[in-house]
């Protein structure tokens, strides 16, 4: 199993940035595709998660109305779209992947880093 994200950068407050996390080896029908970030000196936060097999999403409230998980099935690839992104969303982005039954994710990407600041 292979996640690799992309997409992140520095960016003004206000900005938008659109993640890709692209994966393989994985059986997507019965997959749960989830974001997290850390922030430096912080735990890893849960920022939203899309099953794959029927598109539902959540996304934690702090990034409710900004953020938005989406996927592309021919693609392989998980999104995350980030709008008015603010400076305490500077984090290291990760995507990961567990099974539809786990409540623990298996699988993580190195993940990407994304920097808001003017």
């Amino acid at each position: 199993v292979q996640l690799v994200e992309s997409g992140g950068g520095l960016v003004q407050p206000g900005g938008s940035l659109r993640l890709s996390c692209a994966a393989s080896g994985l059986n997507f029908s019965n997959n749960v595709m989830g974001w997290f970030r850390q922030a430096p000196g912080k735990e890893r936060e849960f920022v939203g998660f899309i099953n794959w097999s029927t598109g539902n999403t959540y996304h934690t409230n702090s990034v409710k109305g900004r953020f938005t998980v989406s996927r592309d099935n021919a693609k392989n690839t998980v999104y995350l779209q980030m709008n008015n992104l603010k400076p305490e969303d500077t984090a290291v982005y990760y995507c990961a992947a567990r099974t539809y039954s786990s409540d623990q994710y298996q699988y993580w990407g190195r993940g990407t880093q994304v920097t808001v600041s003017s």
